[in-house]
């Protein structure tokens, strides 16, 4: 493939996707780990507007989930209450509530799917102390029980037709902690070939890395003498390539995360999940160390809301890193007294 096809094929900023992969997930098997997976994301999901220098993205969110994206990178401000999403200073036009409701609006279409959710506070000068409360607030009144908040990898299965929430806060635990991932997150660009050169080796070591662990590679960058769009129109095209180079055999490139995304690209990333090498079996997903047996029988179902519970505002003020070396039980007992069930 000649290099003008190859761009076209790995990079998209039209307004509608030539990729239509709404289901692709229903052919997995239950058994299959996220972290087993090949999921292509979108990085600053919702940046649609501020110009050049600040878009992100072509597609809308409805047509982002219909073109196979499992991935959304979600950035929100507390303003006047409500949680809303920006980059950096510039709105995006759309609350976390309406991003929520969307989602699931889409997985009620396609139950065999799920959606990882990264959610974080959009460049924060002061973290607002209430940010925490309120994203907890928020992701019950909106979750419908249809919300994986636990801090374990699930497997698919466990997640058909949910919100999997990979939360980045500093001082709750509200899903999946970010900073127990394998991230590979080299956004500000100075040299086009070390972006791709970072990421690349990233795709690797999750090609051939620990199953049990989730790799995340951002393809995505900005910096003073480019944008995302020029970052994606040069990365994208090589991701694609590196890719391509084993179209039809099954690899787990990890979560592919990247700027307007082309079409074959997406289905690259797709179809490395072929398991018919293997006759469609897939060996039960590793156990986590560091989750006890108790929290493995725990499940997270939205009970009726009340006051936030001086424990969790206790916790909250505990910094993530102490509380990861004091282990996540402290963490887990101040949630459970707001949403979490016994089953």
């Amino acid at each position: 493939m000649d290099a003008r096809c190859r761009r076209n094929a790995a990079f998209d900023n039209t307004a509608e996707p030539a990729a239509y992969r709404p289901d692709w997930m229903a052919a997995l098997p239950d058994t299959l780990p996220l972290s087993r997976i090949s999921i292509p994301g979108t990085h600053d999901s919702l940046s649609l507007f501020g110009g050049c220098r600040l878009r992100c993205q072509s597609w809308g969110l409805e047509a982002q989930l219909e073109a196979g994206v499992r991935f959304l990178d979600v950035r929100c401000k507390l303003e006047r209450g409500e949680l809303r999403i920006y980059h950096l200073c510039t709105f995006q036009r759309v609350s976390l509530r309406g991003v929520l409701r969307r989602t699931l609006r889409f997985l009620r279409a396609h139950p065999g799917e799920a959606v990882l959710m990264r959610i974080k506070e959009e460049m924060p000068i002061f973290p607002r102390p209430r940010f925490a409360a309120r994203l907890q607030r928020c992701l019950l009144e909106e979750s419908r029980g249809r919300l994986w908040c636990r801090e374990e990898v699930p497997t698919l299965g466990q997640v058909r037709g949910k919100i999997v929430v990979l939360e980045a806060l500093e001082q709750a635990v509200l899903g999946i902690p970010y900073e127990r991932l394998s991230i590979s997150d080299a956004w500000n660009v100075l040299s086009l070939e070390r972006k791709w050169a970072r990421a690349q080796r990233h795709l690797d070591t999750a090609a051939s890395g620990d199953p049990a662990t989730m790799h995340l590679t951002f393809c995505s960058g900005n910096g003073l003498f480019t944008c995302p769009e020029d970052v994606a129109r040069f990365v994208n095209p090589q991701c694609y390539q590196h890719l391509q180079c084993c179209s039809g055999q099954p690899v787990c490139w990890g979560v592919v995360i990247l700027d307007f995304p082309g079409a074959g690209l997406l289905q690259l990333i797709i179809e490395s999940n072929n398991t018919s090498g293997t006759n469609g079996s897939v060996p039960e997903a590793p156990s986590t160390p560091q989750t006890s047996q108790r929290q493995r029988r725990q499940t997270l179902r939205v009970a009726p809301l009340g006051p936030v519970s001086p424990v969790l505002r206790a916790a909250s003020r505990v910094s993530r890193r102490t509380s990861m070396r004091k282990g996540a039980r402290r963490s887990c007992t101040a949630l459970r007294h707001l949403y979490v069930t016994s089953v």
